[in-house]
């Protein structure tokens, strides 16, 4: 048995976890949560056949995002709290650890209070696991190796909900919503760099693949906001078919995939041609999408539908949808494991 310390100072309590299970994870696995029946959620990529399914530990608390370790055997789910960003309602206090093979609640990460943790990431430079606290105005910094929270890095912004970082692991942005700014970290220094205004309310953040571009989308206006990595101004707005809301590079560096609340479409902006940037075709799909993952090949995307409970699965070559299946209550949070 492994203990984990809940912690974000010196106060740790130790709690017991279990180890994930030593069986090897078959083909590629989709991981979700529902967020308004708080459950976790594991389905064969190909199929979209659920495998298994746990509630989450936290009564009416939920869960918005997921990722995975490096294996895929162990599921990583900030539990948020029983509210929307900037609404009010509880502040989650803790990150969930689940065995993707067989689904079961294996541990918890404890803060000493409410910070409503919410978007995961990986530093590729560091290893270390980073969460937003947005209480906190902060980014947390996990060990992954031990799951015990190391430090933090300052947004110097309220509702700093989503987060992305650029290769390299030294330039950290974060999508600020109700304040409709970006703040941009330097993550090694754990310093904030400048807060860019952007709107009087955005959303979700990405970057391009290859890191010259961060985007977020206004919720004021359907555009798609292009902001500049080398001078970290707002270059460009693209027009989309409605308000935007999260977005998704394909790993070839060809494609943004831009998810719209309101629409009955996913909208595909052209990164070939950096002089124009715009949408140059569209998905149909149900609608008020929030969130897509891609393939490591590019050819296929899986994207969330909490408007109408579904699951989808994308064909990028001909970007057309190919399958459909229902899920539970407001499907949030995606991600795609390694093969």
């Amino acid at each position: 048995m492994q203990t984990i310390c809940r912690s974000t100072a010196a106060k740790l309590i130790a709690i017991p976890l279990l180890m994930a299970s030593a069986a090897a994870i078959p083909a590629q696995r989709l991981l979700m949560v529902t967020q308004r029946d708080q459950t976790f959620h594991v389905y064969d990529a190909a199929t979209l056949t659920e495998i298994t399914s746990t509630a989450e530990g936290a009564g009416t608390d939920a869960g918005h995002e997921v990722t995975a370790t490096a294996d895929g055997k162990l599921a990583i789910v900030p539990i948020y709290g029983n509210a929307g960003v900037g609404r009010a309602g509880t502040d989650g206090d803790h990150i969930d650890l689940f065995d993707t093979a067989t689904g079961k609640l294996t541990g918890t990460i404890q803060f000493p209070h409410g910070v409503r943790p919410h978007k995961p990431l990986w530093d590729p430079k560091t290893g270390m696991l980073l969460v937003t606290t947005e209480i906190d105005k902060a980014v947390a910094i996990i060990d992954p190796k031990t799951m015990k929270i190391v430090g933090s890095a300052p947004t110097g912004a309220e509702q700093s909900h989503m987060m992305t970082l650029l290769p390299g692991g030294k330039k950290l942005y974060t999508s600020n919503v109700g304040s409709g700014t970006v703040s941009v970290i330097d993550l090694p220094a754990r310093k904030v760099l400048k807060i860019i205004p952007v709107s009087t309310n955005i959303q979700r953040i990405s970057n391009s693949v290859d890191g010259r571009w961060v985007f977020t989308s206004d919720q004021a206006k359907p555009e798609l906001v292009v902001i500049d990595t080398k001078t970290d101004e707002v270059t460009r707005r693209i027009t989309l078919p409605g308000v935007g809301y999260g977005s998704t590079p394909t790993p070839d560096g060809k494609y943004l995939l831009v998810a719209m609340d309101g629409q009955e479409v996913v909208a595909v902006v052209d990164l070939n041609d950096l002089k124009s940037m715009a949408v140059v075709k569209t998905i149909a799909t149900p609608r008020g999408i929030n969130e897509l993952v891609v393939s490591p090949d590019s050819k296929t995307a899986w994207a969330t539908s909490p408007k109408t409970n579904t699951l989808l699965k994308l064909d990028l070559t001909d970007f057309t949808m190919t399958k459909s299946v229902p899920t539970g209550k407001y499907p949030d949070g995606i991600w795609l494991t390694a093969k």
